[in-house]
């Protein structure tokens, strides 16, 4: 399925943008106009369908049936979105399907000049006329949000992609936004394919004795986790990381952190000044150093250790 949300700024194309987009989808277009007209009447009377279109507070008032007439709204988009694909113009779509996987979350704005000129010429208005029209809009679309979800219109994080059609047009957007919809279609019916290795992603490895040493915790059947955390250990004055150290492993079943060395004594008397300054800045983290001779050795030790503690 395609979920498109279009959050738009009037005079800003974005009613053209989502009923193009819905037609070269084809698929349903629904409005706050769509709403009233067809869902609505259902649980209101003429007076309520009438403030619906007006003020963004009525949403919260309770309708004959026992339900707000946002919660209504709700219900209906949902089952909308449940059934198939949509584009959708506002009624704080955006918030409702935030976390819908498959929801693509557009914002349409433009300069307030541009907007008020576009008004201008489709409505045969005068300038104050089409300022007091968009200021009266952008501030209705602004209060339905906040008083609906309580949230920002305007706060970026709701939208995945924002344009500014001050010098874009419908067809450049459209295209953008339906190539994008198709790639994520595409990409959601491809065959998932089943986990290896019980569920891990895949570990690549910097050295083949890493790679050795995690077979053999597999073989133990140790829960092991590789170069999980990073611990900054040295700073410059003014405060950027300067040295930091990345133990191989972490075992959970023992909270303790593994660094692997097969190197000369020279790097390994560097290892374990790092593993001494890590302990030090950190209290109560345990790290071993572990020489290849050892695996063995260490997961024997610390299967002793783990029945003593039993």
């Amino acid at each position: 399925m395609i979920l498109i949300t279009i959050s738009r700024q009037t005079g800003s194309l974005g009613d053209e943008v989502a009923k193009v987009l819905a037609q070269r989808l084809e698929i349903p277009h629904i409005t706050r106009r769509f709403a009233v007209e067809r869902w609505f009447p259902e649980i209101a009377g003429k007076h309520d369908l009438h403030m619906l279109l007006e003020s963004p507070a009525y949403y919260l008032r309770e309708s004959a049936s026992g339900v707000t007439f946002s919660g209504f709204l709700e219900e209906k988009l949902k089952t909308v979105v449940e059934e198939g694909s949509a584009v959708i113009s506002g009624m704080g779509s955006q918030l409702l399907f935030k976390d819908h996987p498959q929801a693509i979350h557009v914002r349409i704005i433009g300069s307030t000049e541009v907007r008020v000129e576009r008004v201008m010429k489709e409505n045969r208005l005068i300038r104050q006329d089409a300022e007091k029209i968009i200021e009266f809009t952008d501030r209705k679309h602004k209060k339905y949000i906040r008083t609906v979800f309580n949230r920002d219109w305007a706060d970026p994080q709701l939208y995945d992609l924002t344009f500014n059609t001050d010098h874009l047009g419908v067809s450049e957007i459209v295209a953008f936004i339906e190539e994008l919809a198709k790639k994520r279609l595409e990409a959601a019916l491809l065959p998932k394919e089943a986990p290896e290795n019980g569920g891990k992603p895949p570990v690549v490895f910097k050295n083949p004795s890493e790679e050795e040493f995690a077979k053999i915790l597999d073989l133990y059947n140790l829960e092991w986790e590789y170069e999980p955390r990073t611990f900054p250990i040295r700073w410059d004055a003014e405060g950027n990381i300067t040295q930091a150290f990345s133990p191989d492993f972490y075992l959970p079943r023992f909270d303790t952190y593994l660094e692997l060395t097969v190197m000369t004594q020279k790097y390994t008397a560097t290892k374990k000044k790092k593993a001494e300054l890590l302990r030090k800045l950190y209290p109560g983290t345990n790290i071993r150093i572990v020489f290849k001779d050892d695996f063995h050795s260490l997961i024997k030790r610390l299967g002793h250790e783990e029945g003593e503690e039993d």
